[in-house]
């Protein structure tokens, strides 16, 4: 084996290797990549017209030539030239009997995609294969160079090397080598292997893999991902080291061993399929056995911790659609101990277990639903489950006198654990909306008859196991678009100026005693205002008397008809009062006006974009809710955001506290290697941060390491959280990651973290 072969390209020229510095790449042209290497590879064979070599006559050009019978000799700058390959040399003796040869003295072969460079070429009966000695290489679409003692190009294409090196790297300045006995590479399969290689960086060896296998293309490729590094206070170091297996081009999978120093070794893995008849298909299980942290938390629980998880969406077959979304865990504690890949999954209060088939009929939509869920948090109860609801909704075309039917049917069996009420419902709703459109607005009255019935267990929670409710709807909808030409900081703009009208009149219907299953009060907003409820769910028939009165403007640009700001405001009042309640023992509704709701997008450049959601109640001179948020990308790859936001709860959970936080985020790329980012959300009511994040990245042509340090306060368990409790934990994490280009990726825990805490964070810029 050859003690340096990489001393072999420091003999020659970076631009015998095809290597452009950046200075003479065209600006246009200069990516990401092409900046942090100082330059990039450029094939002279790209866009030129293509021709099988097999299938071409030879030509050749030499100072000099001889022929001695069988044998022929050429000397002095020889070329020869056998369609898109091209074989220079100082000279070349070819034996036309047997149909050998050599090429000695600077010997370049060049295809497409390729070239080798070497002192001597041997090539065989075989004219597809050649081997070179003291051999260069480069592989311009997989951005890899190389030296070796020899590099041979099998019939096939692939290239077999033989004590060399490798590397990703800039040839001018290549930081790390995989240095191996074998090397295999295969463009055409995009893969390359090594066999009893040592990775060095910087000279230094790092770590000896007697077999490894890496991509040399986008694709996707069976082999180690980098590992991920963490440390945080549920677990301590916490190493994840990912293999990733390409079985096949419609299904995959990864083994995710997972190294927990205070817990022990989970066992990960994930499997996806994409079938042309059924759809989409992930199945996800962890195993961690005998978990000794949580054993001696929970005073000696069942310490075999587990997660399963099944998705599904199918949509190839016609008219049907498949849907299953289930997980499940071993114990409510698991997301939070476990599952630290983004904190929008670790603050879960509930995990969905659904099953639902839809077919999709020329005039009906018929659903088959079965769901439950497991519940985390500790101050709600399991949800109901419905097993099965079937649901059935018109959705045809035909009509009589231009009147639009309505018809909607639902059954709905509800169960639950515990000493709750449980039972069947039955909903169903008829009617006929007369809608009338034009250019300039529309006109939509609509009549419909809502009634829900129940047939409920035999429970002493229960007084009526049978009872009913129904009730007639009324409702006009209507509307104007005006339109006006203006002229704004130079730019031609469309503005239009929409104002709607929304009657709603809905009989009051006595539900004294009713249950409610899967029922809850609607969040107020201005599109709420347009709704003819407000619950989700269908145990409550709401009552109304009511006009929505809003108006919404918009501005387009008349360059590109992109709409660059849009502004709505609007406001319900109330002819009588609501005495329909979630809970039917509360008190009934008496404001005579609803909050205005206010609504409001602005992109004033293609930097910078603002958008605002406000609830402000004029009664009490105060915002019921507000959201505010500002975002800024001065550059490619830069985000900058501020938000504020305010909740406060509806009428029906007046215990839940009042929240109240700012947010400030970043990611700024300093130059082409360097980024920082971070994050913090601020709990004003509490006066402390809630999360926050601090991270650095270093990323140059050859290798890549991130590190980010967070803190945040434990709030699994607890549906809306209190801040202000002082019992509440603070967690803190450490994560680090670092890849070596071109040889795998690494996993998603550092960017799913990135994109929770950094709105419209890209990691592909």
């Amino acid at each position: 084996m050859v003690a340096n072969p990489e001393l072999v390209l420091e003999q020659i020229p970076v631009q015998a290797l095809d290597w452009e510095p950046l200075a003479v790449v065209p600006l246009s042209e200069q990516d990401t990549q092409c900046l942090q290497c100082g330059g990039r590879y450029q094939d002279p064979l790209t866009g030129k017209s293509a021709s099988d070599p097999l299938t071409t006559p030879i030509e050749i050009t030499a100072q000099e030539s001889q022929v001695d019978g069988p044998l022929f000799s050429f000397s002095g700058e020889v070329t020869l030239k056998q369609g898109n390959r091209t074989l220079r040399a100082d000279k070349v003796d070819f034996d036309r009997q047997q149909q050998t040869g050599t090429a000695a003295g600077h010997v370049t072969l060049r295809e497409p995609g390729v070239l080798l460079m070497g002192n001597r070429a041997n090539y065989g009966n075989n004219p597809q294969e050649a081997e070179l000695e003291q051999a260069t290489f480069v592989l311009h679409e997989a951005n890899m160079h190389g030296g070796a003692s020899s590099v041979k190009r099998t019939s096939n294409g692939d290239i077999e090397i033989a004590s060399g090196a490798i590397s990703y790297c800039a040839p001018d300045d290549p930081e790390w080598f995989l240095r191996a006995k074998t090397i295999r590479l295969q463009p055409n399969e995009g893969i390359g292997e090594a066999r009893s290689a040592t990775l060095e960086l910087k000279g230094v060896p790092i770590f000896y893999l007697p077999w490894v296998q890496f991509p040399l293309d986008d694709e996707r490729k069976t082999g180690l991902l980098f590992p991920s590094i963490g440390s945080d206070t549920r677990g301590g170091l916490d190493i994840t080291a990912p293999l990733y297996l390409n079985l096949a081009p419609n299904y995959d999978a990864t083994y995710l061993p997972r190294y927990i120093a205070e817990r022990g070794l989970n066992h990960q893995a994930e499997v996806r399929l994409l079938d042309a008849t059924t759809g989409f298909w992930q199945a996800d299980g962890a195993y961690l056995d005998n978990d000794t942290k949580y054993r001696d938390e929970t005073a000696g629980a069942n310490s075999d911790r587990w997660l399963a998880s099944l998705h599904h969406r199918g949509d190839t077959l016609a008219n049907w659609r498949t849907t299953i979304d289930y997980t499940r865990v071993s114990d409510v504690d698991y997301i939070r101990d476990l599952d630290n890949q983004s904190l929008s999954v670790q603050r879960q209060t509930a995990l969905l277990q659904l099953g639902q088939v839809d077919y999709l009929g020329e005039n009906w939509l018929i659903s088959v639903q079965a769901q439950q869920f497991q519940t985390l948090a500790d101050d709600i109860r399991n949800d109901y489950k419905k097993l099965p609801q079937i649901s059935a909704t018109w959705r045809g075309d035909s009509r009589w006198q231009r009147l639009q039917p309505i018809a909607f049917a639902q059954y709905s069996r509800f169960d639950a654990d515990g000493n709750r009420v449980t039972g069947d419902r039955m909903y169903a709703e008829v009617g006929a909306s007369y809608p009338l459109h034009n250019e300039w607005g529309y006109f939509r009255p609509t009549l419909k008859y809502r009634a829900v019935d129940y047939r409920l267990d035999t429970s002493p929670l229960v007084t009526n196991t049978q009872p009913s409710a129904g009730s007639a709807v009324a409702s006009i909808d209507t509307g104007i678009t005006l339109e006006r030409s203006i002229e704004f900081q130079g730019e031609s703009l469309t503005q239009t100026l929409e104002p709607r009208l929304f009657y709603l009149y809905a009989q009051h219907a006595n539900q004294t005693g009713h249950p409610f299953f899967d029922s809850a009060e609607l969040t107020f907003s201005y599109a709420q205002m347009y709704q003819d409820t407000r619950f989700s769910g269908h145990d409550r028939l709401d009552d109304a008397n009511q006009v929505t009165l809003g108006v919404t403007t918009r501005l387009f640009s008349n360059e590109d008809g992109r709409e660059r700001m849009n502004a709505s405001i609007g406001q319900i009042l109330y002819f009588r009062d609501r005495d329909v309640r979630l809970n039917t023992s509360d008190k009934p509704l008496t404001e005579q006006t609803s909050s205005f709701a206010l609504e409001f997008s602005w992109l004033p450049s293609d930097q910078v974009s603002i958008r605002s959601s406000l609830l402000y109640d004029s009664d009490r001179s105060e915002f019921d809710a507000a959201t505010i948020y500002v975002n800024y990308q001065p550059v490619r790859g830069a985000v900058f955001n501020a938000s504020y936001t305010l909740r406060e709860p509806p009428p029906s959970l007046l215990t839940r506290p009042v929240t109240e936080q700012a947010n400030l985020s970043a990611y700024y790329p300093i130059d082409n290697n360097w980024r920082m980012f971070g994050a913090i959300d601020y709990s004003l009511e509490a006066s402390q941060s809630v999360q926050d994040m601090l991270g650095i990245e270093y990323d140059n042509c050859c290798w890549q390491v991130r590190m980010l340090y967070m803190r945040y306060v434990d709030t699994v368990g607890e549906l809306i959280p209190d801040f202000n409790d002082p019992t509440l934990e603070r967690e803190r994490a450490l994560q680090f990651q670092f890849v070596i280009k071109g040889l795998g990726g690494f996993g998603m825990r550092v960017e799913n973290l990135l994109t929770d805490m950094i709105r419209g964070f890209n990691d592909r810029y």
